[in-house]
């Protein structure tokens, strides 16, 4: 379950005049301010994009850091300001476990094994083996809701995160799915890392639960199931289910963050989706959650759903503003923007002075001079003595990095820790050694005191690392950006925000306690040209009555009413026909897809790119360049682009040398290598007219592309990041999305019948996962066997699957060991034979899966005899 967090929010103290003043009080009221840019505090990041260290001098550094050498920096101390005042009263901690549910000796009702919830005793034994033996009144509450259990109605609820929200869905969704043998639940949601962690929760939730054997044709199904899940968005998944006919197995639908119905992208799709859920003749129970939706009452109402609002929070939450090293409270929005407007509007007299708690002693350190950051690291380091976790939100990849680094040197000095968490620490720089980039610099230097960061400027088997570490209690502190905070889900103490922003928005600790959600929106909706184009290719509506009834079902219905649904229909369904997208038939008076609309919804891309895409696969199709491999894989570069930074003095030194395939490609695209070297020299890329918008796209996609072949050329990740001054998460993120990418472009092809430049976009695509050349496609199927390891053990001779199934995995640790970037030898030899048994598990693992992919290779050769 989710738990509580104390929120600390800072405010720097500014020299703006009267009337900038009274302006920043404004937005500090309205958008509940509690950060604001910090200044003179990014000085140990000289570089993002710095080279990694060597795992030599990483352990060194962490020996060091482990051993006597003292903090060169103190914190402030922290003194209290009012006598009456009961400070840090929770007993919280991140590796406290605090009780899952309360008791159920007064109400039996709050047991999951009562007989009201007709769940299976192995499904309330996993619960409580989770520490889950009884839940919350409220959760009890919501649950016999009208209909709910039963699944004949949907749900829409919001509960504070902490309170327990998650279970609620988890039991509901559970109980459908153990229903019947081939049900299906979808369970969407905004982050893959809260992906990643609600399927290792759901795994030990069911684990050891069977359910009756189901028909070969079901298995078939399910099998559709599992492979549609790992290739698709929710949304094409419904669309796939909808068309191949497995959509019948679908019983339950969880929207998870369903506050981000209002995000631009994803709140677009989350509308799409339901939608069509509506539509279906099926009974599909959705259940809509989120710990903060202001308008449940519509959603609730255009989902057909029982809402349910609680507050309840199993550990309080005390908010804090710090202002010129002064803790002021702020529990509520009205008593934050009352103490943010007296603080920096002049007094007047008829309005009383706020008094803080708390005061901040300025630091004697000429590092912490500023108000802001002292409080940062002062805060922090309270939280971290009193043997507790802390959440720090910074407001870059830059200061991320760059708070960690002060607060590592100002926590209390190593000497002192237990040699258990030494120990711990000293594993999780091992665990970041083993990846194929080797340890970042920073978090060598800041992980043995206990502190780490989060940014999407890391890798995400970083991310991970880090992660893991904060929840197990082996460092304290997290830094992480703004915009990673949705992602995280992790228990602390304390959270603190600084210089917190989010794009060019302020964050503040009411920002992050209610996402303020706004049904409908004018401009893009949910029933314009791409909806209708999905419902129409899926043949979920095709009769103009039948579109008009799914507009109906709309979110955009029950915001906008009727009148101007039905203008967005008329207008949307003119413009598909107008782009040759759809095709009305007057005989049968229904609409149909066009060939070129059913390849739009197969690739997943929106229309407005559709025509984009089109011209440059029928480009493609007249002249394709084969002899090398940058045409595919810009061919397999995302479309938008319009983000993306350029060095342009880089891409002109990479253009001009280019071989004579590349420059075809850059002749085919119209690209000139004179334009390029201009705009590295000042000149701009014109971007007025559409044709120019494409022609810039251009230019950034195949600067992308040129990453793009690096990586699939066995680059490092980090080195490409290096060689185009990017982020490394940034890199690995682009690679990530290719695939995507690269996978819809192969359904677009297959679609229009393109059947040969399909075959040749698939066989990159491989590549493209496994970031390998062709040799090594065989090898990089198997698991932790991947674009440099493969290469190490084909130059040791283990050359196919085969070959690794039938190896000791004591043979393989010495090949592992060669994949590092660097040799690890620590000085303890206890440190040696753990690390050896670390890669003799990897070895093992990956012995079967070689099994597993060779067994399946005979079974292929045997069956084609």
């Amino acid at each position: 379950m989710d738990t509580g967090k104390k929120t600390t929010g800072v405010l720097h103290h500014t020299t703006m005049d009267l009337t900038k003043r009274q302006a920043a009080a404004y937005q500090t009221i309205t958008t509940t301010l509690a950060g604001t840019k910090r200044s003179g505090s990014e000085g140990l990041v000289q570089d993002s994009h710095r080279a990694t260290i060597s795992a030599n001098t990483a352990f060194k550094k962490a020996a060091s850091l482990l051993g006597s050498k003292p903090a060169q920096l103190r914190p402030s101390p922290i003194i209290s300001l009012d006598t009456h005042s009961e400070q840090e009263s929770s007993e919280y901690s991140q590796r406290k476990a605090i009780s899952a549910t309360p008791s159920a000796s007064v109400e039996p009702a709050l047991c999951l094994s009562h007989r009201v919830y007709g769940l299976p005793p192995g499904l309330v034994a996993n619960f409580a083996s989770l520490g889950i033996k009884s839940i919350y009144p409220w959760q009890k509450n919501c649950l016999l809701g009208p209909g709910l259990l039963s699944g004949v109605k949907n749900l829409i609820y919001s509960a504070p995160t902490g309170g327990g929200k998650s279970l609620v869905a988890d039991v509901l969704m559970l109980k459908r799915v153990l229903a019947e043998p081939g049900s299906k639940a979808l369970l969407v949601l905004p982050y893959v890392a809260l992906v990643q962690e609600k399927v290792r929760w759901l795994r030990s939730v069911v684990e050891g639960l069977t359910r009756p054997s189901s028909a070969d044709a079901q298995d078939k199904k399910n099998s559709h199931w599992r492979k549609r899940a790992d290739e698709d968005t929710a949304n094409s998944l419904i669309n796939s289910a909808i068309e191949e006919g497995g959509i019948g197995d679908l019983k339950a639908v969880v929207l998870d963050e369903l506050h981000m119905i209002d995000d631009d992208h994803r709140g677009y799709l989350l509308e799409l989706l339901s939608a069509k859920l509506l539509s279906l003749s099926q009974p599909i129970q959705i259940i809509g959650m989120s710990a903060t939706i202001s308008n449940i009452s519509l959603l609730a109402k255009w989902l057909d759903g029982h809402a349910y609002v609680t507050k309840y929070r199993p550990v309080p939450i005390e908010e804090h503003l710090v202002y010129d090293g002064c803790i002021y409270p702020a529990d509520s929005a009205s008593l934050l923007a009352k103490t943010a407007s007296s603080l920096i509007t002049p007094q007047v007299p008829s309005q009383s002075a706020m008094r803080p708690s708390r005061e901040i002693q300025p630091s004697p350190h000429k590092e912490f001079k500023d108000p802001v950051l002292n409080a940062v690291v002062a805060l922090t380091c309270e939280t971290v003595g009193a043997g507790y976790g802390a959440l720090v939100f910074a407001g870059s990849r830059q200061s991320c990095e760059s708070i960690a680094q002060w607060i590592s040197k100002a926590l209390p000095p190593p000497e002192d820790l237990a040699i258990a968490i030494a120990d711990k620490r000293l594993d999780v720089l091992s665990e970041l050694q083993s990846l194929s980039t080797s340890v970042d610099s920073v978090l060598a230097e800041t992980i043995p005191n206990g502190v780490g960061f989060h940014h999407v400027g890391e890798f995400v088997y970083e991310r991970e690392i880090v992660a893991k570490a904060y929840d197990s209690g082996a460092i304290k502190v997290c830094v992480a950006t703004c915009s990673l905070a949705a992602g995280i889900n992790l228990p602390a103490r304390r959270v603190i925000l600084h210089g917190a922003r989010m794009g060019r928005d302020f964050v503040g600790p009411a920002m992050l306690r209610q996402m303020r959600g706004r049904a409908g929106r004018k401009g893009k909706d949910e029933v314009g040209e791409t909806a209708l184009l999905e419902i129409i290719a899926i043949r979920l509506a095709t009769s103009r009555e039948s579109v008009e009834e799914y507009a109906r079902r709309s979110l955009f219905h029950h915001s906008n009413g009727l009148q101007e649904t039905m203008r967005c229909v008329d207008s949307s369904l003119a413009e598909l026909e107008k782009l040759k997208f759809i095709k009305f038939d007057p005989v049968e008076s229904s609409y149909e897809a066009t060939l070129l609309g059913k390849a739009i919804v197969a690739s997943s891309i929106d229309p407005d790119d559709g025509l984009f895409i089109y011209g440059e696969l029928k480009g493609a199709l007249r002249a394709f360049v084969m002899d090398g491999d940058l045409h595919v894989l810009y061919t397999f570069t995302p479309i938008n682009v319009t983000d993306t930074p350029v060095d342009w003095k880089v891409f002109t030194d990479m253009v001009e040398s280019l071989d004579e395939s590349g420059h075809r490609v850059m002749e085919l695209l119209r690209l000139k290598v004179s334009t390029i070297s201009r705009i590295s020299r000042g000149a701009t890329l014109p971007e007025s007219t559409q044709e120019e918008k494409d022609h810039a796209r251009r230019h950034r996609r195949f600067y992308l592309a040129l990453q793009l072949r690096d990586i699939c050329n066995e680059m490092p990740i980090h080195s490409v990041a290096r060689k185009y001054d990017m982020p490394r998460g940034t890199v690995q993120m682009l690679a990530q999305t290719a695939q995507g990418f690269a996978a819809g472009m192969i359904k677009f092809c297959e679609v229009m019948g393109w059947g040969a430049l399909a075959a040749t976009l698939d066989h990159f695509s491989d590549r493209l996962k496994a970031g390998a050349k062709a040799d090594l496609l065989s090898l990089a199927k198997i698991t932790f066997v991947k674009s440099r390891t493969a290469r190490v053990f084909w130059d040791n001779g283990f050359r196919s699957a085969a070959a690794v199934a039938n190896a000791d995995p004591k043979e393989l640790v010495p090949v592992l060991m060669q994949a590092q970037p660097n040799k690890i030898r620590l000085k303890e030899q206890a440190e040696d034979e753990k690390y050896y048994e670390r890669l003799l598990i990897k070895a093992k693992i990956i012995v079967e899966s070689a099994n597993k992919i060779w067994s399946f290779e005979m079974q292929e050769d045997m069956e084609e005899e």
